[in-house]
């Protein structure tokens, strides 16, 4: 967690919603509200001359990745946002309510858990996909529907789980080659580039310039993506890892990162809330550039295009802006679940449903 837990508020809800929008210099008029007499953003410099970037940055958003079915325009009119900006601060002050029904341990706004309280990124977009230009995830292959198909076949959501080994938590990620839970076991939580949690929790992100490298740590399960800008080529197609393998170089003022040599194993295995994730379905031959380019001191213009021949159609592209966070951190340890106490709560309950459900049965059979 950071600062913002006592200060202002962090961004963060678990359901996505539609945007809002706050006044705010440095952007396009299609893109977000602008303030009248914005100035031209003088780029700034890091000690090595590269383009500054650093500093502390949300992407935490209320637009959905994908255009919503019904909605035909790229963008909504500021009365148009400012109205859903009420409704949505009107049902997160309901999730805050201890006791009610959607309680998710908000508590009652008091340290600003809910995404309206802190800093979030404002746009005008009904959805962050800028391409395709109906603003929809491009159909998915038949090879991509049927491998995707036989993983959820796999899953039965309630069931009390045999052991440790066989947990299965809706919004979970799976190892399908072993079966291992890195989500429970706190070891990843689908956090493969790009920096896209914009809906989900802790959508925080610290960006590290050093010469030859760029750094983001996400501030969920604090991931550090480490990119070279040195040139080296990418490993072999036979060297994976569970968010790939990424390469930087700079174009004038914007950063590009490539990242390929993923194992497929938390995309194609996300489910639930993380199946909200873009990348769900994906397989290893998942390719994502990447564009970072600084546009105003509290702005990042942020563009991914995703390319995996196995899964869709053709490939997308989604924009995704970056507000800086105040104040500029740091980030507290996320500790997940301290001890690993969850899962032997989880199993011990599971246990004792069983024994409860087996003693119901040689009680009714006696009868």
């Amino acid at each position: 967690m950071t600062h913002r837990f006592f200060l202002a508020g962090v961004p963060a809800a678990l359901l996505a919603v539609l945007s809002l929008a706050t006044t705010a210099t440095g952007q396009g008029p299609s893109d977000r509200p602008t303030g009248a007499g914005a100035k031209p953003y003088s780029q700034a410099r890091t000690v090595d001359g590269q383009p500054d970037i650093s500093g502390y940055w949300t992407n935490s958003t209320y637009i959905p990745l994908q255009r919503p079915k019904g909605v035909t325009k790229e963008f909504y009119t500021p009365e148009e946002m400012a109205k859903m900006e009420q409704d949505a601060k009107a049902r997160e002050d309901e999730q805050t309510v201890p006791g009610a029904a959607n309680d998710v341990h908000y508590d009652d706004g008091q340290f600003g858990l809910a995404r309206s309280q802190g800093t979030f990124a404002s746009n005008l977009r009904t959805g962050l996909i800028v391409d395709p230009p109906d603003g929809r995830l491009p159909p998915q292959t038949e090879d991509a529907v049927k491998r995707n198909a036989a993983i959820a076949a796999t899953r039965v959501v309630g069931t009390p789980p045999p052991g440790f080994s066989a947990r299965d938590l809706t919004g979970g990620n799976l190892d399908s080659h072993r079966g291992i839970k890195i989500d429970t076991r706190c070891i990843m939580m689908a956090a493969v580039p790009p920096p896209l949690m914009t809906n989900s929790y802790l959508a925080n992100y610290q960006i590290v310039q050093s010469p030859g490298y760029v750094t983001i740590l996400v501030e969920r399960l604090h991931d550090a993506r480490i990119i070279p800008l040195d040139g080296r080529p990418f490993p072999s197609s036979k060297v994976r890892s569970w968010v790939g393998v990424s390469r930087g170089r700079w174009e004038g003022n914007t950063l590009v990162v490539e990242t390929r040599n993923s194992n497929g194993r938390v995309q194609a295995a996300a489910q639930g809330i993380m199946a909200q994730q873009p990348f769900s379905g994906a397989s290893e031959e998942m390719r994502i550039t990447e564009r970072f380019t600084r546009v105003a001191h509290n702005r990042i213009d942020y563009r991914f295009t995703v390319e995996d021949p196995r899964t869709w159609a053709r490939s997308w592209t989604a924009a995704v802006p970056f507000e800086r966070m105040e104040p500029q951190g740091p980030f507290f340890e996320h500790a997940c679940h301290e001890g690993n106490y969850s899962i032997t709560n989880m199993l011990t309950n599971a246990r004792n449903a069983e024994k409860k459900a087996a003693e119901a049965a040689i009680k009714k059979g006696s009868n």
